[in-house]
């Protein structure tokens, strides 16, 4: 085996030469920006090319994300001009629409149209800007608008032309997703208030209600409310939208700010009385100053200006959820409907478990920690107080999008990464729950929806336009990658429950966790979906497999990190693994063009997941598998493909990886980009490839950390001089591919010697992350 490897070694830096010398390296690092970071981040990256997120004014996991609105179905397009509203809440690249809520827009003139699609202001990009925590705009109707935030509400100045006619309307009706019922009250001549029931995402949902207050710092000359197309002039009280008016003859600024709550009006004029009363400039100010502290947390040294702005955007965009939802008072809506009151910790919302699970979880456990488990807390209260755990949770509702079972690997990384502390049996025993049934017909909840047969046959049967008893996806919509994701969650919740003492669950659900197994077909070579009867279901050909979401049986196959030994034994060793790794990522055509194999190989749409035998790195599926090469002898190939797929991200709004699913894409960029990665997601693996920076420095929490900070170095490292060639954990040679999070927990310095050429660093037997028994 070490004369084979030594083989490939020498081959493959031959190639790696060849490619090298046909091809420029990229810039040298230039010096470290010494100005503020947060002049780094572009938001607009990604708000084009279904990137799908906003450029608005948040502050780091804030409740409110007040950001323009032009007409795509989640909120700003860059390709568009016209804004309809500044609305309150977005989530940062979902798929369908889902937020939007009350679009305030201000105008001139007469109040003649109530539909935002007909009354939206032309704009242009020229007259634009954003940075973390502001927003403006220069509105062709003579307006600027800009935007900034606190934790719990939104504010807004708009400079008007000389007119005793400038307005502001506030369209309780008109939202991202459907309005179910509306209200808007006038309550004095400076304050309105709203309450905006609304529902579905992607599919249909079950209601909820958010309730505003926006206090304006000067009374209104005018105001009036409208009900469909009747607009009544004077009125107080409407169903769907209100307008204010201002004389800005004399004083031109009008500034607002608009308090948000989840639970009743009540906790909106809470959060108002909490958080508002300061000017527009002091709340910028904040806002900036919050994000600056939440970026230093990471100080990259090195790298050309676009690979740093790409990475400190991605660095912003994971830090935008998910979302606060308790009030300043703690009050938050359970998802029973009912009001709690938080104790010693905050109260979260907002659950795209099925992709933050596998990258934006374990980077928050790494830099907000604090955040981490009060996230994690709240998870844990959504199931005790609504009888299950969620699956794909917004607001205080379950929208069952996705599939498989994503909350148990978020949950097990907390406790793997020490957030749980005190909570450790109730959120097994939710887990535990969660992994041996299925929720009631009354829950809302779908849970793992093919539980019952997994359990007795070892897969979810493929069952091909079953009838949906919930609303949402389903997993019998999707047998094949379920079985794969429950596989993972079982070996995940076997060293859960073997580290707690419950040893005979252990041993139940690590034989689970090898239900992967029963989808590989012999005379494929590649697992398959299987109906209800034990039979493989669908094409042979496994680049047009049926039955996974979102993806092939080419991209699935990957998805067994708890035990990818014995996926590798099943396709015929580590030699056929390496050659259909290779086949995978068109290694070939990578060696010669990374850039253009990554655009013109893997990538093919943003929705575009099926029919394909390639690598696909807009999409969660495939989002560790560059690291399969960690465990089967040939790292650096991991670092190759890894580089590539970063040059995917830019400087530009389509800047994006498809969807970036509430972080998850950026912080696929921002791991990947300093050299760890969490392989096993759900425990504490992080596995190793060359950083594209020279050094990171890492300030940690000590009350998880006790160093406090962690240095990674890789001097020299560049698109010529990407190999590792050796690496040392505070100063001692070290030779594995990984690391664990404790290990994480007692350093202070990793460090990376690079070269032109692959070497044996990490090629041992001994050197990749063990399988998880």
């Amino acid at each position: 085996m070490r004369w084979t490897r030594r083989l490939r070694l020498c081959t493959a830096g031959a190639l790696a030469a060849s490619a090298l010398f046909a091809a420029p390296a990229t810039a040298r690092a230039t010096e470290p920006n010494d100005g503020r970071l947060t002049d780094l981040v572009n938001p607009f990256i990604g708000t084009e090319n279904e990137g799908n997120t906003y450029p608005g004014a948040a502050v780091p996991f804030g409740m409110v994300q007040l950001s323009p609105d032009t007409g795509h179905n989640t909120g700003y397009d860059y390709s568009q001009n016209h804004i309809r509203g500044f609305s309150l809440v977005h989530l940062s690249g979902v798929g369908c629409g889902l937020g939007g809520d009350l679009p305030v827009l201000p105008t001139t003139g007469d109040v003649t149209q109530t539909d935002y699609a007909k009354y939206a202001a032309e704009f242009s990009h020229d007259d634009e800007a954003a940075s973390p925590g502001y927003y403006r705009v220069g509105l062709k109707t003579g307006i600027e608008a800009e935007l900034s935030a606190t934790a719990r509400t939104g504010v807004q100045r708009y400079t008007f032309p000389a007119t005793d006619k400038a307005n502001v309307l506030l369209n309780a009706a008109q939202s991202l997703h459907s309005t179910v019922s509306t209200r808007v009250e006038v309550l004095d001549s400076r304050t309105v208030r709203t309450a905006v029931t609304g529902r579905g995402f992607c599919q249909d949902t079950k209601p909820y209600t958010v309730y505003t207050i926006t206090r304006f710092d000067r009374p209104f000359t005018a105001y009036g409310t409208w009900d469909g197309s009747t607009v009544t002039s004077g009125s107080k009280s409407g169903r769907d939208g209100a307008y204010v008016r201002f004389d800005t003859t004399k004083d031109r600024t009008v500034e607002a700010t608009t308090a948000l709550s989840y639970v009743d009006a009540h906790g909106a004029a809470v959060n108002l009385r909490a958080e508002g009363g300061r000017s527009f400039d002091a709340v910028r100010h904040q806002a900036q100053q919050a994000w600056e502290d939440r970026l230093d947390d990471v100080r990259a040294k090195g790298g050309d200006d676009g690979l740093r702005r790409t990475f400190y955007s991605s660095l912003y965009r994971s830090f935008l959820a998910p979302n606060i939802g308790s009030d300043a008072d703690g009050r938050y809506t359970g998802w029973d409907q009912k009001i709690h009151r938080t104790d010693g910790f905050t109260y979260y919302q907002n659950w795209s478990l099925w992709d933050t699970y596998r990258t934006q979880s374990q980077l928050l456990s790494l830099l907000a920690p604090r955040e981490a488990r009060d996230m994690a807390i709240s998870v844990i209260k959504i199931s005790e107080e609504s009888g299950w755990l969620p699956k794909w949770g917004y607001g205080t509702v379950e929208t069952n999008i996705m599939t498989g079972d994503p909350v148990t690997p978020f949950l097990t990384n907390a406790y793997q990464q020490g957030l749980l502390t005190g909570y450790e049996e109730r959120a097994y025993r939710a887990l535990r729950e969660n992994a041996d049934g299925t929720p009631p017909a009354d829950s809302p909840a779908v849970g793992r929806e093919a539980d019952k047969e997994y359990i007795a046959a070892g897969f979810a049967p493929y069952i091909k336009g079953r009838p949906h008893a919930k609303p949402g996806d389903s997993d019998y919509d999707h047998g094949a990658s379920a079985t794969l994701e429950y596989a993972l969650s079982d070996a995940m919740l076997a060293q859960m429950a073997r580290q707690l003492g419950h040893t005979a669950d252990a041993d139940r659900y690590a034989a689970r966790a090898q239900s992967y197994r029963h989808l590989f077909d012999p005379s494929t070579g590649f697992f398959r979906a299987r109906d209800a009867s034990g039979a493989f279901t669908g094409p042979v050909d496994p680049a047009q497999s049926e039955g996974f979401h979102e993806g092939t049986s080419w991209q699935y196959q990957w998805l067994v990190p708890q035990d990818l030994p014995g996926m590798v034994s099943l396709i015929g060793g580590e030699q056929a693994a390496n050659d259909r790794l290779d086949s995978f990522f068109a290694y070939d055509r990578l060696l010669a063009d990374p850039a253009k194999t990554a655009r013109e190989v893997w990538v093919n749409g943003p929705y575009d997941y099926y029919n394909a035998d390639k690598y696909n790195p807009q999409n969660e599926p495939d989002l560790i598998a560059p690291y399969t090469y960690l465990s089967t002898g040939e790292p650096w190939k991991t670092t190759d493909v890894v580089h590539a797929a970063l040059t995917l991200f830019t400087d530009a709004p389509t800047g994006m990886t498809g969807n970036d699913d509430l972080g998850t894409m950026s912080a696929w960029n921002v791991l990947s980009s300093i050299g760890i990665f969490p392989v096993q997601p759900g425990y504490d693996t992080w596995g190793l490839s060359t950083p594209v920076f020279d050094r990171v420095d890492l300030t940690l929490d000590r009350r998880y950390f006790p160093r406090g900070a962690l240095t990674i170095t890789a001097r020299g490292t560049s698109t010529a001089e990407r190999y590792i060639q050796s690496a040392r954990t505070d100063g001692v040679a070290y030779d594995r591919t990984y690391l664990t999070t404790g290990s994480l927990r007692s350093l202070r310095s990793l460090d990376f010697t690079v070269g032109p050429r692959p070497s044996e660093w990490g090629t041992s037997a001994q050197a990749a992350p063990p399988a998880l028994k």
